[in-house]
């Protein structure tokens, strides 16, 4: 007989093929479902924020967590509802977000019907920039509660070394109404991720700025105007000290632009010293339009520039309405910025060193202007 087709134990069956791949119409079986939500936009946990309507074992979890935290002297670990949007409209299509494009689900196609979190899937979620923020330190929280700086919470650690400013801290926020939580050092390390708080954090609402036209004229009511602008400053640590300069040499103002440059944070808030308080602060959308604006109001406008043409000791305008402009960390002064200044002034050095910090250079500055000014006074 030919071949093996008689033989004894021959395959009945043919043999298994290649497996199925992902290149045909299974493919979409391997398409992500997405990031995994956070804590505060999933409708079950406690830490939800969201902004649709609470479940009720979401609330009850969350009034037992507020029972615990109270019974133990610390703040509740739970979310503020209503307090994040997470809700996606309804009207206009299949799984369209209320206030963005459309979505796509898995494989492509639109999320019918969806009423989940508001996450596209692969998208980090930023947080927003109108979340409050924790103030910490003692000189920093001190200065925002004599300044009436609006507050929600202070955060005191326990066991902290009681002085006369903490004292100050507590009697100065329960005048006030805000609500005094007392916990563990740990809970207020993680709270502020790390940074030096000397015990104590002031949770405050996003910062106030001041309109830029009402700043420009407060100023020029004073008998001798100065105003301070930052060109692309990036770093909140140096916006902040240069808050504190301008407060300390009699600057009525500091303006930074809205793009692209350091805004007021806790960290500006602390570098400061709670000077942020006292000085207006204006967020402009075009930092050129803006110095154009001060120098149709009788300001001469001085930029600050290693190889400018003037020296700052030799600025006799120093005297008159004048608006220091201060470049960023790295580049100095924007061309455009440059060009709209009407002189630039550097400050003389004798060593090597090429440049000086901006925040420096800016404190430097504002001394001499106020050296020239008492002088001539």
């Amino acid at each position: 007989m030919a071949g093996n087709s008689q033989r004894r134990g021959r395959r009945l069956t043919p043999k298994a093929g290649a497996p199925k791949g992902s290149g045909g119409k299974n493919k979409d079986s391997l398409t992500g479902r997405g990031r995994t939500l956070p804590a505060d936009e999933r409708p079950w946990h406690k830490g939800y924020s969201g902004t649709e309507k609470l479940p009720q074992r979401t609330a009850w979890k969350q009034d037992k967590e507020r029972r615990a935290a109270a019974e133990e002297g610390r703040a509740p670990k739970i979310g503020q509802p209503g307090s994040k949007d997470t809700t996606w409209g309804r009207g206009g299509g299949r799984g369209v977000p209320a206030n963005r494009g459309g979505s796509a689900g898995r494989g492509g196609r639109p999320a019918a019907g969806r009423t989940g979190p508001r996450v596209a899937p692969g998208r980090k979620s930023n947080p927003s920039k109108d979340t409050p923020e924790l103030l910490v330190g003692r000189n920093p929280v001190l200065e925002a509660l004599r300044a009436q700086v609006p507050a929600t919470a202070l955060y005191v650690a326990q066991g902290i070394d009681m002085d006369d400013r903490i004292n100050e801290i507590i009697r100065t926020a329960a005048d006030r109404g805000i609500a005094n939580l007392e916990i563990s050092r740990a809970e207020l390390d993680r709270m502020t991720g790390g940074v030096l708080h000397q015990g104590v954090g002031l949770q405050v609402p996003p910062f106030a700025y001041q309109p830029f036209e009402d700043m420009v004229a407060a100023a020029l009511e004073q008998q001798a105007p100065l105003l301070v602008a930052l060109d692309g400053v990036t770093d909140p640590r140096n916006l902040g000290a240069v808050i504190r300069s301008a407060a300390a040499f009699g600057a009525q103002g500091v303006f930074v632009p809205e793009r692209r440059a350091a805004g007021i944070t806790a960290t500006a808030w602390r570098t400061s010293a709670g000077a942020a308080a006292r000085v207006p602060v204006a967020q402009v959308t075009n930092l050129t339009r803006s110095l154009k604006a001060c120098r149709d109001a009788g300001f001469m406008v001085v930029g600050l520039d290693a190889d400018g043409d003037t020296d700052l000791y030799d600025l006799e305008a120093a005297v008159g309405p004048l608006v220091v402009v201060v470049g960023s960390e790295g580049r100095g002064l924007s061309r455009l910025v440059g060009e709209t200044c009407d002189l630039t002034v550097s400050i003389p050095m004798i060593s090597e060193v090429e440049s000086l910090n901006a925040s420096v250079a800016a404190a430097v500055t504002l001394a001499e202007v106020a050296r020239r000014r008492s002088v001539e006074l």
